[in-house]
């Protein structure tokens, strides 16, 4: 068997093995490319609100208190303030949870619809484990995992078969450029060609940055290449504060924090889970704030702070800049798997990359039941 060929039955072999697993992942990344501004757009009703001349803000805690008249069954929700005025205070408990409170009147307000949002929760649980729950859900990360590294197999191999035997303008305009001839498997065979061309290299990369998404072992290698000692467990939680200690204001934390970024646009306060139970021997972790700034480098790069939930001081502020090597890389990684690292264009390239992925999913099924069943499918 000849170099090439074996090249082509593993690149056979793997689309078939995968093909279904690859095509969920196409599909759901196709429709997350833009989750964030999907969402955004369908929620615009409540994330908007009129700025009154003269208005005064409500402080966090009022806002939080009243969250808490509204919905008693609320017990430590995150928040989100953003610096423009007309933009509503957002407080989030879980993944599926959010209330959006008018920062000058104290409304609490819900979107008309979250089907646009529960639609991209689905898709969320699809691409990362088959939408399946409970004592499944490992079992589906470890398909969708294997799936990845069939999709980049299938990348890397397809690359080689597309390489021309001999160079020349036909046989590259042949490959390159997608015919409307009616369908059939000549048909079938350049659209696998040209669409695989134009987006073998951008899966290429959507595959390679998800590997350490989906295995520890990768994530290692990733801080072993930079030279470091792979991150350890998160940081353990802070002293006991004593039974006088009180949770220290979100006013607080935001006053904090807007001291330490003057420039940020969009904050994220996130609490422990408040005080321990009797008898625990550590208090909760530190409050997290995280800052976006206008115009970051890189465009995903944030700000974080983490603060004493018992006295309010600051125990590290961490930017891009500060964190080392392996970690900006893997940050790089993680958002260049969305696109979200090249900003708007990152990710209509990326969603439109697995939409061709889609096609390259029909027409390799369709040339390979062409090839193993030729007298069934001699007329098509």
């Amino acid at each position: 068997m000849t170099f090439r060929k074996a090249i082509f039955w593993t690149h056979l072999a793997a689309g078939l093995a995968a093909g279904l697993v690859v095509a969920v992942l196409a599909s759901t990344g196709a429709a997350l490319a833009f989750e964030h501004e999907l969402v955004d757009w369908a929620e615009r009703d409540v994330r908007r609100v009129a700025v009154p001349a003269g208005a005064v803000r409500w402080d966090l805690e009022a806002l939080k208190g009243r969250l808490r008249e509204a919905e008693p069954s609320v017990r430590n929700p995150a928040v989100t303030v953003f610096r423009d005025p007309a933009a509503a205070v957002v407080f989030t408990e879980g993944r599926d949870r959010a209330w959006f409170l008018d920062p000058y009147t104290g409304e609490v307000r819900r979107p008309a619809t979250r089907r646009m949002h529960a639609f991209m929760a689905s898709m969320t649980d699809a691409h990362r484990w088959l939408a399946l729950g409970g004592d499944f859900r490992s079992a589906g990360r470890a398909v969708t995992g294997a799936g990845n590294l069939a999709f980049l197999l299938l990348c890397l191999t397809g690359a080689v078969l597309w390489w021309p035997r001999k160079w020349t303008w036909a046989n590259l305009r042949r490959l390159a450029l997608p015919s409307l001839a009616p369908g059939g498997k000549a048909r079938d065979f350049n659209w696998h060609a040209s669409v695989g061309l134009w987006t073998a290299p951008v899966l290429t990369v959507l595959t390679v940055t998800a590997v350490p998404i989906s295995y520890r072992w990768a994530s290692d290698a990733v801080f072993r290449a930079a030279g470091e000692v792979p991150p350890g467990p998160s940081q353990p939680p802070l002293p006991h504060p004593g039974p006088r200690a009180r949770p220290v204001p979100l006013d607080a934390v935001l006053a904090l924090a807007e001291k330490e970024v003057p420039g940020w646009l969009q904050m994220g306060i996130r609490t422990g889970g408040g005080r321990p139970a009797p008898g625990e021997a550590a208090g909760p972790p530190p409050i997290t704030v995280t800052l976006r700034e206008a115009a970051p480098w890189p465009r995903t790069a944030t700000t974080t702070l983490a603060v004493h939930p018992a006295t309010g001081d600051l125990l590290h502020r961490t930017a891009f800049a500060d964190l080392s090597r392996g970690r900006r890389i893997r940050s790089w990684m993680r958002f260049l798997h969305t696109g979200q690292a090249l900003g708007g264009w990152g990710q209509l390239v990326a969603g439109l990359a697995c939409a061709g992925a889609l096609l390259l999913v029909y027409t390799g099924v369709a040339l390979s039941c062409r090839r193993f069943f030729p007298s069934r499918l001699s007329g098509a």
